[in-house]
Parts: structure tokens; C-alpha cells; sequence
């Protein structure tokens, strides 16, 4: 049969014999009974553990929002006018909020990037504004010893709300919640104090009680009060079918409760080839972000398989520090032990990329200049076809095969 799977803003075609194929890990059925607004809407007005927005916020008060960057999915746009409209009930002025872009680690934005993020109608009436590294206040600093440096307006407003999507990370267990506050709107220090937990056998996708980088992340709350958060879980289309909202624990919590129902993949066998998509733009804009999908495939592919990762790449790696060490490195090896040595905010993608190509080759069908992806450790490919044709000759003639359309939200979890 042939399949498609998204490459940037385009999708690309494959061919597998069905005797071959273990599987296509899409999201399980759930049932949904609402518009994305009408969730939303439901969500803002029967919050989890917390008066409603209106009945929190008082007039005259400085109210930050802050939400994902231009690297996320996040729908902004679609959620804030119910935010704004809670806080227009309670009396609150425009030119009281603000709207920041928790920008972490990432590139500032263009402006025309932030009006699509909010739609034109809320850029011109609200403040947008990218959170800065280089302007941030001191508030403390957590048990884990991850100082608390936090983007200015942010730690000088009144009232904080953080909006943000659901979705299985890597190392902090599950995106969302707190997650908006560190490492979004955080400095450079505090970040990269926070992700140097990364190491730890805990700190993985899908785990949340017992996750040393989730706790401090979740702790940093009580530095910086949270005062109400919106998260939403999309599906494969980025089409939002469940929204929580309230609490920034107990809102979150129901928020990966589902998404776990949602986006966890029981598999009985590891594939010999695992064919995977980040789901396109945006999530594959550099390799930096389609690295999400690629450490989910590790979990799907047999040791000396082939995980052929298929990202457009088309902004190159992404982040001026990864790209250091991905490009600095005589071998995957030295990744590994140079993070093990010297956590730096940026090496950690690299080196969890190296310990993938541990593992397994990564073959790598992406819009990057063939020459700089060997560079990477990984083989260039222009198309699906010859790529999965190249593995079969790796791993043999009757290789079985997983596609991993949506790889950065599909989490596969052998069963015992």
C-alpha cells in the first residue's frame, strides 16, 4: 500500500508490502463531542481545581499571558479570545495585558510570525512580545538548585496565566503546564540547570510522578505563581480535541491523562526499519524540533535496525549550540561522553541523538545539503523510496517495518 507522511508543508509518498509492515502507530480512537471552541470554551468555564479566570482577576491588575513560540503547535489563536474575554468580563483593561512568546532557548520571532501566532485583530489590540535571555529577574532557586531567573514582565505582573499543548517530551515527561514558565520564559542558566537532569533513568517520555526534570519544572511555581492555566491536546491534523484549564497541577495532570489514552501505542515487537515523521510543519522546521519524533522512534526499532526520520530541516539545525556539537564531534561516542562530563543547554539534543545512533543507523530525507547531513552521522536521502530501499539492504529482505506518521506525539511502549 502506499503512504504518505508530512514532510515541512507538502507530504511524501511510500510503498510497503503489507506483509512486511508491523504497523502504522496512529492515535487510538477517542471519542469527541465538541468543536475546537466550543472545548475550549467548556474548558475555560468549568476549570479543574480553581475559580473560574473572571472571578480570579481584579481590575487594574498587570496580566501577562504567556504562550508557545513559533516552533510549537499551540493553537493561539484559537484559545486566546477566550482568555481575553474572561479577563474583559472581570474589568480588565487592554492595555493591562500582555501577551509573551515563552521563546526559552529559541530564535527571536518576526513580526509576522507573532501575527499569525495571535491573528492580526488581537495583535493590534493587545502587547506581544518575545520573552529576552538577557533581561530577567532573580526569584529564588528550587531543591534541584536550578535558580529561578524569570523574563522581567513576567515576574513583575500581577497575575500569570500560561496556555500551551499536551505532548510527550523526550525528557520532561509531558510538555504543558509549568512547562510555560521553565523553560519559557526562563534564562539561559535556569534552563540549562533545569535540562542537565536529562540524564537521569527517569527523566523520559511519558513519565511524570517520578521525573526529576518534570518535578522542577512544576516547582518553580512556587516562586513564580501560576494563576491559571489553558492547555489543549490536538490531534494528528492539529485540530484541538481536548482542553483542560484551572489548576497548574491538577489541570495538567487530566491534560496527560489523556493524552495517554490518546497518543500511547502498545507495541508486541520491535520493527527492523522505523519509518518516521515529526507530522510537518512546524514540527519539522529544524532538527532541532524534529529531534522530538526521532527519540520517540528509538522505542519502535530493534539494536542495528534503521530509523529513517523523514524532515524537511528546511531552517538547518536550529540552535547555535546544538549545531556546535552535532558539527564539533569526531564521532557519536564523544557526544555521549562530553554530556556526561559537561551538560550544556543545546549538547543535550545532540547527545540524545548520539545515543540513538547508538542503537541504530539514522537515515535522514530531509531539504539539508547531502554533504552537512554526513556531517550529522546520518545518511542523506531526498526521498522515502530510496531510503527504505537502502535500509532493506542493511537489515535484509524480509524486514518488518513501522511508519510513524505523527512520530512526535506517538509514544510506542513495548509490552512485556
Amino acid at each position: 500500500m502506499k503512504y504518505k507522511l508530512g514532510f515541512g508543508k507538502d507530504m511524501l509518498g511510500i510503498e510497503i508490502d503489507d506483509k512486511d509492515l508491523l504497523g502504522v502507530m496512529q492515535p487510538n480512537d477517542v471519542k469527541i463531542e465538541t468543536s475546537e471552541i466550543e472545548e475550549v470554551r467548556r474548558a475555560v468555564r468549568q476549570p479543574i481545581d480553581s475559580n473560574r479566570l473572571k472571578d480570579i482577576v481584579k481590575p487594574g491588575e498587570k496580566v501577562v499571558i504567556i504562550t508557545s513560540d513559533i516552533t510549537r503547535p499551540m493553537p493561539s489563536k484559537k484559545v486566546l479570545p477566550e482568555i481575553l474575554n474572561e479577563l474583559y468580563d472581570a474589568g480588565i483593561s487592554k492595555k493591562d495585558i500582555k501577551i509573551v512568546f515563552g521563546m526559552g532557548s529559541h530564535r527571536k520571532h518576526t513580526e509576522q510570525e507573532q501575527r499569525y501566532l495571535v491573528g492580526d485583530e488581537i495583535y493590534e489590540q493587545i502587547e506581544c512580545l518575545d520573552s529576552d535571555v538577557d533581561d530577567c529577574v532573580f526569584m529564588g532557586e528550587t531543591s534541584f538548585g536550578t535558580p529561578v531567573n524569570i523574563f522581567r514582565p513576567v515576574a513583575e505582573a500581577d497575575r500569570r496565566i500560561c496556555l500551551g499543548n499536551i505532548e510527550y517530551h523526550y525528557f520532561a515527561g509531558y510538555s504543558g503546564g509549568a512547562k510555560a514558565i521553565m523553560p519559557g520564559v526562563s534564562n539561559r542558566e535556569a534552563i540549562q540547570a533545569n535540562h542537565s537532569k536529562m540524564v537521569m533513568a527517569e527523566a523520559k517520555a511519558g513519565e511524570m510522578l517520578s521525573n526529576p526534570v518534570r518535578q522542577d519544572i512544576d516547582e518553580v511555581a512556587k516562586f513564580v505563581s501560576i494563576d491559571f492555566i489553558l492547555n489543549v491536546i490536538l490531534d494528528e491534523h492539529k485540530t484541538i480535541i481536548k482542553a483542560v484549564a484551572g489548576h497548574h497541577i491538577a489541570a495538567h495532570r487530566e491534560g496527560c491523562e489523556f493524552l495517554d489514552k490518546l497518543y500511547k501505542v502498545q507495541i508486541a515487537q520491535q520493527a527492523d526499519i522505523v519509518i518516521v515523521s515529526p507530522g510537518g510543519y512546524p514540527k519539522d522546521i529544524n532538527l532541532y524540533q524534529a529531534q522530538k519524533a526521532l527519540d520517540n522512534s528509538k522505542h519502535a526499532v530493534k539494536d542495528g535496525g534503521v530509523v529513517i526520520l523523514v524532515a524537511s530541516c528546511k531552517e538547518g539545525l536550529g540552535e547555535h549550540v546544538f549545531e556546535k556539537w552535532m558539527l564539533g564531534a569526531q564521532s557519536s561516542e564523544e557526544m555521549i561522553e562530553k554530556i556526561q562530563q559537561h551538560f550544556e543547554l543545546g549538547g543535550h539534543k545532540a547527545a540524545a541523538i548520539a545515543m540513538i545512533l547508538e542503537k541504530c543507523d539514522i537515515y535522514l530525507v530531509s531539504d539539508l545539503d547531502a554533504e552537512f547531513v554526513k556531517k550529522l552521522f546520518m545518511k542523506p536521502f531526498k526521498d522515502i523510496e530510496r531510503a527504505y530501499n537502502e535500509a532493506i539492504k542493511k537489515t535484509g529482505i524480509s524486514s518488518k517495518v513501522y511508519l510513524m506518521p505523527y512520530g512526535g506525539s506517538t509514544l510506542p511502549v513495548l509490552i512485556p
